[in-house]
């Protein structure tokens, strides 16, 4: 499990953020800035600060109340839960702690929260935990349908696609990164 892209077994990994942009854009695109903003950094931070339940830091630069009211969180939040939950059924809790202090050592930076392929009765949980969050928020029972239906959609047709958007901005200059090929 060097890359955090794989998962024996699962075949393709759909990264969370990739996920939640797509749905933000598809159905709150006036939230893309804050997606965009919330994607430079890693995924714990990002969960932790849509998450967190004070304001006394305002880490987004508006107030919590404002956060509430928003899609970014109940989708990001849900499926941040679900590519854990998921790792976690694939791989025990000792291995993964070991891998942890493994990446600490060596300085690799943790890997990317991603989805697998999801069967039809966990697109259906999916969809479930989104309504549930979405009603949790206080989003109106059509909003948390509109969100719920824009998740799954996506879920179903990232298991269609090759590969997923990249997740990373291409190096600047492609000749820097990677192996020689012996051409000047």
């Amino acid at each position: 499990m060097e890359s955090g892209t794989d998962l024996p077994g699962n075949g393709q990994l759909h990264p969370v953020r990739d996920l939640v942009r797509s749905v933000v854009e598809a159905v709150a695109p006036d939230e893309l800035p804050l997606v965009e903003g919330l994607r430079r950094f890693d995924d714990a931070t990002v969960t932790r600060r849509l998450s967190r339940k004070d304001a006394r830091r305002e880490p987004l630069g508006f107030g919590i109340g404002e956060v509430a009211a928003l899609v970014t969180p109940v989708v990001w939040l849900v499926l941040d839960g679900v590519a854990q939950q998921m790792v976690t059924t694939t791989v025990d809790n000792t291995s993964r702690k070991v891998m942890a202090v493994v990446r600490r050592l060596s300085r690799r930076p943790a890997p990317i929260a991603a989805v697998p392929a999801l069967t039809r009765e966990q697109m259906a949980w999916v969809r479930g935990l989104i309504l549930a969050a979405a009603e949790q928020r206080g989003l109106p029972a059509e909003r948390g349908e509109e969100i719920a239906d824009a998740v799954v959609a996506r879920l179903a047709l990232s298991d269609e696609s090759d590969a997923p958007a990249p997740t990373q901005d291409p190096p600047a200059d492609p000749g820097a990164e990677g192996p020689a090929t012996g051409q000047h």
